[in-house]
C-alpha cells in the first residue's frame, strides 16, 4: 500500500488487491412519498440482502459490516449497523460499525472496508448507507431540564442539517461557487436538464434494473430475534420507482425562484433532490473472490479525503480527485468515467470548470438533480453505478466522488477489471 497525509492535500492511500463484488440499491423514495414510512434500518436491510445475493455469496462469508447513516430517524438508530447485518443474514459473531463523513458517509464505509482487508482483519466487508429524510425529527433539545413559558425550542432537524453554522448554509456555498465562477441560474438549469434526462434515457434502456431491488412489504426473520415487519403502501407493490424523477422543461424551470439568495442561480428545479432509500455493496480481497470464483465488478485502486474553505464546500471533489490521482499515479486523461455527486447544479459547474472535466463522460445516467441524494447512501450509489457503467462500456478507469457538508470531499478511483 501507498499513503499519502498532507495537512493541504488532504490524506489517500492506494490498495492492493481489493475489488468491489457487487452491490444493489432500494428505489430512491420522494420525500414523503412511498418508502415514508420505512425505517433507515429496514431500508439498509432491502438493500443489504439484495447486495449479498448479487455477489453470488452468503451472509455468512461477510466477515465485518461497516455502516452508514446521517440523520438518525427511527428509535432504534443507535443499533442501525447491527440490526442491519443480523437481520440480513450475517452471523451474530460479525461486528459492524456506524460511519460518518455526511455526504461522503456511503464511501467512507468502502474506504474503511477496503482498509480493514489491507490490515488482514477481514476478507470480506459489506459496506453501504441508509437515509430516511422523510423520519427526520422534529426535536427540543433539553426538555428534559425544562423550558420557559413559550419557549419549547423545537427544531426541524432536516431544515437544520442543511445548515452549516460554522459557514453558511448548504444552498449559499453553491450559490459562493456559483459567484467564484460567474455561473447563472441558466447553465444551472441546463445541467439539471441534462441530468434527468440522462437518468430518464438510462431507465428507458434498463439500466437501473441493475441495481434496485424491487421492494414488498415483507418480514424479516431471524432465529431467536423479534421478527421485523414493514408495510409499504398498498399501491408499492414491486416498488421499483425512483419517485423524484420529473420530466425537466427549460422555459417551466427558469420561472421557479430562487431559494437562497436574492437573484440566486440555485432552485428547487436545479438542486439535488430529498429522498429516502439505502445501498450495499460488497468488498473483497482477492483471495476471497479466488477461491469463490466469483467475478467482481471493479478493483478499488485508491481512495483520498481533502477538506477545504466551508463556504466553498461544493467544491470538495477538486481537490480530492486531484490527490487520488496523485497517488495513483494517473492522470485525469486516462479516466474514462466520473461520478461527481449533483448537490447542486452550481456545485457540479464549478468543479467542471476547476477540474476542465468533459462533462460527456459524468453522471452519464444522470444524478442526484433526478433521483434525489439520501445522505449515508450516495456515495454507495455512486460507487455501484459507476462500476456497472465502467463494465457496460469497456472504460478501465473510473473516479465516483462528492462535496461534504462542512468543507470536504471523498473521491474513489475504480479500475475494470474485466478488460
Amino acid at each position: 500500500m501507498k499513503a499519502i497525509h498532507d495537512k493541504i492535500k488532504g490524506v489517500a492511500i492506494q490498495y492492493d488487491n481489493i475489488f468491489l463484488v457487487n452491490g444493489a440499491r432500494t428505489p430512491f423514495g420522494k420525500l414523503c412519498g412511498s418508502l415514508g414510512q420505512v425505517s433507515p434500518t429496514d431500508l439498509g436491510i432491502y438493500a443489504t440482502r439484495a447486495a449479498i445475493e448479487k455477489s453470488g455469496i452468503k451472509g455468512e462469508d461477510i466477515d465485518q459490516l461497516m455502516y452508514a447513516n446521517i440523520g438518525q430517524s427511527s428509535s432504534d438508530s443507535y443499533f442501525l449497523p447491527r440490526h442491519i447485518g443480523l437481520y440480513s443474514g450475517i452471523p451474530e459473531g460479525i461486528p459492524a460499525v456506524m460511519l460518518q463523513r455526511i455526504c461522503g458517509s456511503g464511501f467512507e464505509t468502502i474506504i474503511a472496508g477496503a482498509e480493514q482487508i489491507s490490515l488482514g482483519k477481514a476478507q470480506t466487508a459489506l459496506c453501504g448507507g441508509t437515509e430516511n429524510m422523510s423520519l427526520s425529527p422534529t426535536a427540543a433539545f433539553g426538555n428534559r431540564m425544562g423550558y420557559a413559558l413559550g419557549k419549547p425550542g423545537f427544531v426541524d432537524m432536516l431544515w437544520e442539517a442543511l445548515n452549516d453554522t460554522a459557514a453558511v448554509p448548504m444552498g449559499c456555498t453553491a450559490e459562493n461557487v456559483a459567484q467564484k465562477h460567474g455561473i447563472t441560474k441558466e447553465d444551472a438549469n441546463i445541467f439539471a436538464k441534462q441530468s434527468i434526462d440522462k437518468y430518464l434515457a438510462a431507465k428507458q434502456r434498463g439500466f437501473f434494473d441493475g441495481e434496485i431491488v424491487k421492494m414488498n412489504s415483507a418480514e424479516f426473520a431471524i432465529d431467536g430475534l423479534i421478527t421485523r415487519k414493514v408495510r409499504l403502501p398498498k399501491n408499492a407493490v414491486d416498488f421499483s420507482t425512483d419517485e423524484n424523477v420529473r420530466p425537466a422543461d427549460l422555459e417551466a424551470m427558469s420561472k421557479l425562484p430562487s431559494v437562497f439568495a436574492r437573484d440566486g442561480v440555485q432552485t428547487a428545479g436545479n438542486s439535488s433532490g430529498i429522498v429516502d432509500g439505502a445501498a450495499s455493496v460488497v468488498v473483497a480481497h482477492k483471495n476471497f473472490i479466488t477461491t469463490k470464483g466469483l467475478k467482481p465488478l471493479t478493483r478499488i485502486v485508491a481512495s483520498a479525503t481533502s477538506a477545504l474553505d466551508p463556504r466553498v464546500m461544493g467544491l470538495g471533489p477538486v481537490p480530492a480527485i486531484k490527490l487520488v490521482l496523485e497517488v495513483a499515479g494517473l492522470s485525469l486523461s486516462e479516466i474514462g468515467l466520473i461520478e461527481i455527486n449533483e448537490a447542486f447544479a452550481a456545485q457540479f459547474i464549478g468543479c467542471e470548470k476547476e477540474l476542465g472535466l468533459n462533462r460527456d463522460i459524468c453522471n452519464v445516467n444522470g444524478g442526484a438533480i433526478a433521483l434525489g441524494h439520501p445522505l449515508a447512501a450516495t456515495g454507495t450509489r455512486l460507487s455501484l453505478t459507476l462500476s456497472r457503467e465502467m463494465n457496460i462500456r469497456g472504460v478501465k478507469y473510473g473516479i465516483a466522488s462528492a462535496c461534504i457538508g462542512g468543507g470536504q470531499g471523498t473521491a474513489i478511483l475504480f479500475e475494470n477489471c474485466n478488460i
